[in-house]
């Protein structure tokens, strides 16, 4: 599984654990709606920026982000 993917599914993932649409986390991220879909469905590579962005927007630090069974491989 590529990497996009893998950081696409645990932002999907947060962000219906918090009970968030796309719409509302893109709206905290300062960033566009169709970019949170690209992201979370793989077809995006995500800058870093980006990704700060998103995970601020999620409420979380970035070592929880990576803190999942996806990224211990």
């Amino acid at each position: 599984m590529s990497i996009k993917v893998k950081v696409g599914q645990r932002i999907r993932e947060l962000r219906n654990e918090i009970g968030i649409s796309q719409e509302a986390l893109a709206n905290k991220a300062e960033i566009d709606r169709t970019y949170v879909t690209d992201v979370e469905n793989g077809r995006r590579n995500i800058s870093i920026e980006n990704l700060e962005k998103l995970i601020n927007a999620l409420g979380l630090p970035f070592k929880e982000f990576f803190n999942s069974p996806n990224f211990n491989n």
